[in-house]
């Protein structure tokens, strides 16, 4: 299977070099910068008492003139557009494209782009950040990729797909149904964003102050309640995981979302908070406590964007 990378970071880089690792063909779509520092270094998996290093198969946009049989599609939401047209070349009648963004607006941008015939749901679960040498830092031990068809049926593409997932190392269950996963992995992930983003710090930090344990339950309340009115109920242990995470006396932990924002990056407010938020207004479901972290995250973005502009 030919296989299409887009983006090398901490999730699609983890996913595409157990791939790769395991002897398929992979080549990895990357901007030049990163495709500088992944030829000096090679890509490197670090943590948990592993460290292992491959050299990539790479190729810019430029470059790209060929159909791939599968397309993991793992960048921000902030680069999806450009991500889209770069990836064009390599979507052909045959290809399947799978994207490990959270969320769901991406699937309309890329049904509309590519036919939804040729674009299945996707859920990335994986505990992995870039650091500041360019290396994937494994942090958890966690590592699932599971997909589906939009519709809910079964398929010889999936189910070829997944296998190569396991042969690869890469743990794939079999979704009821992807669409309903993807809206379960985003509840968690607002939740756990607004948690932290809202308070400004880790979980450990918001659950140990005076008033702080209240904060998740309240939050997850208002999420899965959107999902419930879509449709797609999150069943009790999830949201008994979900609760885990973000209920716990002195966790380290923090969402990708959390450290762009006090990074000073931009963040993905709009895919994640503010898609969701106008879900709850089209569906009645009010959503007090995420408005208030979208709005927060909403004047972060604002601010960086002025200061980008007064800058160039």
């Amino acid at each position: 299977m030919k296989i299409l990378v887009v983006g090398a970071g901490a999730t699609g880089g983890y996913f595409g070099a157990l791939l790769a690792r395991a002897g398929q063909d992979v080549t990895f779509l990357v901007r030049p910068a990163r495709a500088a520092v992944l030829r000096e270094r090679g890509l490197r998996v670090v943590g948990r008492d592993e460290e292992w290093v491959l050299a990539p198969r790479l190729v810019t946009a430029d470059a790209l003139d060929s159909p791939y049989d599968l397309v993991l599609l793992s960048v921000k939401s902030t680069g999806l557009d450009r991500a889209i047209e770069d990836t064009a070349p390599a979507v052909g009648p045959d290809t399947a494209v799978v994207p490990l963004l959270n969320g769901l607006a991406h699937i309309d941008a890329l049904n509309a782009r590519f036919g939804a015939s040729a674009v299945l749901g996707g859920v990335a679960k994986v505990v992995t950040t870039l650091d500041d040498t360019g290396d994937i830092r494994r942090l958890a031990p966690l590592a699932h990729l599971t997909l589906g068809e939009q519709d809910g049926t079964d398929s010889a593409r999936v189910a070829k797909i997944r296998a190569v997932l396991d042969g690869s190392g890469i743990a794939s269950p079999e979704p009821e149904h992807v669409i309903t996963a993807m809206w379960h992995k985003w509840v968690f992930i607002t939740t756990f964003g607004a948690v932290t983003s809202l308070m400004r710090g880790t979980v450990g930090d918001v659950y140990d102050a005076p008033g702080g344990p209240a904060l998740g339950p309240a939050l997850l309340d208002e999420a899965a309640a959107v999902a419930a009115a879509a449709g797609h109920p999150v069943p009790e242990a999830e949201r008994a995981a979900t609760l885990a995470v973000v209920s716990a006396s002195g966790s380290p932990m923090v969402p990708s979302l959390y450290r762009d924002l006090t990074a000073g990056h931009p963040t993905e407010v709009e895919h994640l908070f503010g898609d969701l938020t106008t879900r709850a207004r089209a569906l009645g479901v009010a959503t007090p406590l995420l408005d208030l972290a979208t709005l927060h995250l909403r004047v972060h973005q604002r601010r960086i964007t002025a200061t980008a502009g007064a800058g160039a």
